[in-house]
Parts: structure tokens; sequence; C-alpha cells
């Protein structure tokens, strides 16, 4: 009869006396007890078991897992150097360094045992890995001795081994796509295969591509998805809705976008009456074409947001739906939902109603065009373009201002935030990096789908509807009080004497900061210090918009759980009661919205990591050159200097000259031995060092020191 290594061992470790024993005093107890013994049946059984989480083995010697307290956990990251864990029970995080990983990879389950820290935070080891979920990922082909091998570009600072059994044609310093073929006990004896060559890891575009493949988002749908987009994508089929919708057309409805915005799931319309305001705010009513468990819908509930990159978008939703039969587009009849609002003289809501409806926008508005009639500089061609609609352009600017002074004396804080413009050239290069300029329509919409999205929310709660609500958090504790010792250790006044902090602590400490050199490093610590937004089912409400009610309803094209709750509001309006609601919709909402929190944050991940490769694009042709920025941050190894085009670099320890440096932990670096310090929101200037394209990191010196480098040379 075979002998069972595994029962074998297992029993022999609950006999244990001791809790450990050590593998040579248990070989040889297996070789005296097991007739026929054979080595190597028995070693792969310590290592399954080792694997499966059963048995531990460390210094000691063998033991049972249950014995030394092991925890489940999720690899959630691996750097060049550390990782993290996070509990599946808790959620609580912990710190791995990189050589006890045990080559473990993000998304694998592993089981772990935490270990003294040096630092506060929790620190662990892993014990064993129990499901290996990790396979791609992105990197260089690099030359080591004459060899190419594969330098990921997160996950370990050693080159790989690999496969290419398709053959593909490789060069030192392309960017690949590669998958792990066989685990090693670290993460320099992985082995891969290339999947894709992408070409030079100096152009972003190839690098942004990597970061799509390697986060399994794609411009590409799958053929069902598509057939089924051309198939309800006929506008043969609104006539037939016509008898039963709200009819529109005859409003002064238009849209206000970018120039090159395609996928226009928005307009409003305006009156102003005797008691105060009609605001009408008309979303593409994209449920009505994208239907529960459809392929569109299995399709766009996978993906979770459109992703915005560059030049490029990467779509939700196929561009039949997306650019085409969704998009308001003028002259065109439209299918929407329209929230439609009656609001006082002060800008209060009396009353709203959704309603299924056609609408047909006068005019494609732009927000560059429409600032310059608001401004009263239009030209006569302008004037003319906008004809149809230019007695309501002074009403919406009229009630934007009204809105805006109600988010004001509510407290809402004002956090200064300034995204970037990239231009990119006919070559697909960036060859130019500006923030992004943001004018009064940019606000006015803003606003108005600000107020829809309260009423969409409200309409929820209130009906007690299964529902997608977007919530934000409370400060934590933890972070309050870090903000709190920051500002103490800058010499900042707030309100130190209470415990927890309204959000219109924040807008006040936000608005005396204004015009000061302190603003952009209060205005980034309080970003920080904010919770994450997030979707739940429960009405939460919304603490840095000082909101009892909020969802996202405005963007069924580009984000899925608007989609959801267009759904549902449908469903509702059109005469479903609450119970049969739930009765459809409970197991639904919970999982659209932790699939859309997903993936936001996934989106927004993506979204960083490409900017950062265009960035640092444009940055490797002004290597050498010299600017005046601002420090944007400070750490123990560095600081970071914010340029005004918005790119941003490091300044390392070493590059600011000799000395001991001193980090208070917040916002400054001193040279305990020259005195100079260096602190969030001074001034600086710095020259370019390099820019790697790859990882979309660029260093910067001090300026005086690439000068005094010059003198000496």
């Amino acid at each position: 009869m075979k002998t069972d290594y595994e029962k074998a061992i297992i029993e022999r470790l609950k006999k244990c006396e001791k809790k450990h024993i050590k593998f040579k005093v248990l070989l040889g107890e297996m070789k005296s007890s097991v007739k026929k013994f054979d080595f190597q049946s028995f070693t792969k059984a310590v290592d399954r078991l080792k694997t499966k989480g059963r048995i531990f083995e460390d210094s000691k010697g063998l033991c049972l897992a249950e014995r030394v307290k092991l925890i489940k956990c999720e690899v959630v990251k691996v750097g060049k150097t550390f990782g993290f864990v996070r509990n599946c029970e808790t959620g609580e995080e912990y710190f791995v360094a990189g050589r006890s990983l045990m080559g473990a990879m993000p998304t694998d389950i592993v089981a772990v045992r935490e270990v003294r820290g040096r630092g506060d935070s929790p620190e662990a080891e892993v014990v064993s890995i129990s499901e290996e979920n990790f396979r791609r990922f992105s990197g260089n082909v690099v030359s080591e001795f004459g060899e190419l091998r594969i330098m990921p570009d997160s996950l370990s600072k050693y080159a790989m081994d690999f496969e290419n059994p398709d053959g593909i044609e490789l060069y030192e310093g392309d960017k690949v796509l590669a998958e792990i073929v066989k685990r090693g006990e670290r993460h320099s004896e992985h082995i891969c295969k290339i999947i894709a060559d992408y070409g030079s890891s100096l152009r972003a575009a190839v690098c942004a591509m990597s970061v799509l493949d390697v986060n399994g988002i794609t411009p590409m749908f799958p053929a069902e998805t598509i057939a089924q987009a051309r198939k309800v994508s006929d506008e043969r089929y609104i006539k037939k809705e016509l008898p039963r919708r709200l009819d529109l057309r005859g409003e002064p409805i238009f849209t206000i976008d970018g120039a090159d915005t395609k996928d226009i799931d928005d307009a409003v319309s305006v009156r102003k009456t005797s008691s105060g305001y009609e605001l009408g705010v008309h979303i593409a009513d994209v449920s009505h074409y994208v239907t529960p468990k459809s392929p569109l819908d299995e399709e766009a509930l996978r993906r979770g947001t459109s992703v915005y990159y560059a030049n490029r978008v990467i779509p939700m939703l196929p561009k039949e739906l997306s650019n085409g039969i969704c998009s308001l587009n003028p002259r065109e009849d439209r299918l929407a939902l329209s929230c439609l609002m009656k609001l006082d003289e002060k800008g209060e809501v009396k009353s709203f109603r959704f309603a299924k409806t056609v609408i047909r926008s006068r005019v494609k508005g732009v927000y560059s065009e429409i600032n310059e009639l608001l401004e009263g500089f239009g030209s006569k061609a302008l004037y003319e373009k906008y004809a149809e609609v230019t007695d309501c352009l002074p009403i919406i600017a009229e009630l934007a201002k009204i809105l805006r002074e109600r988010k004001r004396v509510r407290g809402t804080p004002e956090i200064a935030s300034v995204e970037s413009k990239l231009i990119i050239s006919g070559e697909d290069v960036c060859v130019g990096v500006k923030p992004k300029e943001r004018g009064e329509s940019e606000e006015i919409i803003e606003d108005f789908m600000l107020m829809a999205n309260e009423c969409a929310a409200k309409l929820g709660r209130k009906n007690k509807l299964p529902f997608v609500y977007r919530i934000h958090e409370p400060p934590s504790a933890e972070k309050l009080d870090s903000f709190k010792m920051m500002l103490t250790l800058m010499n900042i006044p707030f309100p130190a004497n209470k415990a927890n902090w309204e959000p219109s602590d924040f807008a006040g400490l936000l608005e005396s900061a204004k015009g000061t050199p302190q603003e952009l490093m209060i205005n980034t610590m309080a970003l920080r210090t904010m919770s994450k937004a997030k979707y739940s089912t429960e009405p939460a409400g919304h603490y840095g918009l000082v909101l009892a009610d909020y969802a996202h309803f405005t963007s069924p094209i580009r984000r899925y759980p608007d989609l959801a709750i267009h759904r549902i509001i449908s469903d509702f309006i059109g005469g479903i009661s609450t119970a049969e609601c739930h009765k459809k919709y409970d197991e639904f909402v919970l999982g659209a919205a932790q699939q859309s929190t997903d993936a936001e944050i996934r989106a927004m991940s993506v979204e960083r990591d490409c900017e950062d490769r265009y960035k640092a694009e444009y940055m490797k042709g002004l290597v050498g050159e010299s600017f005046d920025g601002v420090v944007s941050s400070v750490t123990s190894f560095g600081i970071f200097v914010s340029l005004p085009s918005t790119c941003e670099g490091l300044v390392r320890l070493e590059a600011l000259g000799e000395g001991e440096y001193y980090f208070d932990g917040a916002a400054s670096l001193k040279n305990m031995n020259s005195g100079k310090k260096y602190t969030v929101g001074d001034s600086i200037r710095i020259t370019v060092e390099n820019a790697n394209v790859s990882s979309g990191k660029v260093d910067f010196v001090l300026a005086e020191s690439m000068e005094q480098q010059d003198e000496t040379i």
C-alpha cells in the first residue's frame, strides 16, 4: 500500500510535544518508520503542505500552522524591494520586506506571520502561498552579461529569465508583456514567457499600451457586444418610442463640452420664472439600449468606466452607442432621462421629477466658446452659432452663481487641484504639458450636474429603493490627527479644540490660506487627509460636498453606476413598486457598487500612470534646462518639486548636498550641518537631470549645484 506522506507528516507534528521539529529529525523518523521510504515523495509532501499553509517552517524547524497563528492575506502590492498584504478578514494591511515575500505576487493568497517591525506600521512575513493568482506583467528587455532578460516594471529589482515560444524578435530596451510560467522561491527565480512586444520603451505611447494591457483594459470589444450595439443603434427605433415619452424637442436644450468630445451624455435647459428657476438636466437614456444581463451590459459592468489618457479614450461602451445613438448630438432626436427641477430665488430645490423624454439639442456648445460669450467677447459668427440659446446664457450664469453661494454657505471645502493638459503631436509624442484651464462654463455645468445627482439620490433614499449611492465618509481620526500635527509643526492656526472636523473647518482653513505661500501645501495635505469617495448601497451622504444625498446619475455612457441607477429610476417612474424593485435589483446593486468602486480605482491608477509616462517623455527633451518650481512634498529621501507646467520631479537626498538631514515627518527637510531647510511651498530653481519614460519618473537637481559643477569643469 502506497504511503500517504502528507497524512503521516501531519500526524507526527500533532504528536510533537514541542511546537517545532527539525527537518532532519522528521526525516530520520520517517525513514525508520515507513517501509520502502521514498525521499522524493516525502520532500514533495512537505512542500505541498507548506504551500497549502497547513505546516510552517522557520529557523526552529517545522510545525503545524495552527500553532503559530498564521493570517490569511491577499498580496495587494509588490514593489522593487517590498510589498503589502491585506488581511482577508479584517482588511488590515501589513508591510512585507522583499526578502520575506517568498516570490509572492499581487492577488496571490498567502499565509503570513506577524513580525516585529522597525516602524509604527504592522509588518509580516509570508510563510506559504496557497493560491497563485498573478500571471501577466510588463517590463523592459535588458542585457545582462550578453543575455537578454526581462526587468519587471515593478515586482522585483531582479531581471527574469524568459521563454519566447512565438519567436518574437526582441531588442534591448523594448517594452514587453510577459506571463509567469514557472514560480521560484524568490522573484528573481521566476521564469516568464513573452506575450507581446510593444516597441521602444523610450516612447510614452508604447509604455501606455503596456499599462493598459497589464490592467486588462482594451479598446477592443467582444464580437457579440459589437453586434448588439449595431443592432440597437438603429435611429428608426426612436420614432417608436415617441408616444411613450415626454416630448421636449421644442425646448431650448443644448450641450456644453470640450471641443473634441464625441460621447456627449448630458444637456441642460433653464428658464427663469416668477418664483425662481426651472432647471432641466437631460441625460442620455443609455439604459434603454443596454438591457440587464445582455452582452452590452456584461461588458459595461466588467469595464466599469471609460478610461481617459493623453488624447485617447478607452470607452465603456462601443462607439456605436457612446459616439452614436446615445450621444446627444445637435439637431438629432435622442432619448433621454431628464431631471426636471423647480428652484426658488435662493437656488433651493422646491420640487423635482424624473421623466423619460425625447430631446433635440439646439447646438453643441463648447466650453471655450461659451466662456467668450459670457465674458461678452464673442464674435458675430459665435453669436450666430448660439442664436437659439443666447437668451439662456445670462440665466445659467445667474443661477450657477446662486448655487455656488449655497455651497459656500453650507461650508463646502474648495480644495484646489490642478489637472494637466498633454499636447500630443501627429507622431504621437508629448511635446507640451500645461495646466488645464477651467472657465465659467465648466463650473456652471459641474454645478448643474451636482443638482441632478443630489435629486437622484434623494429619490432613491426617500422611496427606499435599492440604489448605488456615491458616498464620501469623514476623514479617519488617524488622518485628521496627522493633519493637525503637520499644521502645528508649521505654525498654521486651526480649530485645535475639536476632535472631529466639520467640512466647514476645512473650508475655513483653505480660504485663509489663499494667496499665501502655504496655499499649495495646505490644499495638498487637506486632499490627502480626506477619505476616498466610493460607491455604496447605503445613503451615507457626501462629506466633501456637504450633502446628505448624492449619487452619480449624469454620465451613463462612461460610468456604470450611473447606468445602474438609470435602470432603477426608469422602472420606478414606470410604475414598478418598491418591493418589486428590491426583488429585481437587491443583488444587482451590491455587485454593481463594489465592481464600480474597484473599476474606478483601477482606471484612476491607469490614467495617472499613463500621464506620468507622457510627462516624462516631454521632460526628456528638457534635460539640462533649468526652471523655477515649488516644493510640493517632502520625504526622508528627498524633495518633490512641481513646475508651472504641472510636471513634477524628485531632487534626491544625495543631490541636496553633503550633510546630515532631518525630516520632520510632515513638510520640511533640514540639513543639520548647513542649516538649509526645504519646506513645502518654498520656491526653488531646479535643473532637469533625467527623465525615464518607462517608469514615468523624473529626476531634478538644484540649479545652483549644476552651476557649481560647470564652474569646476
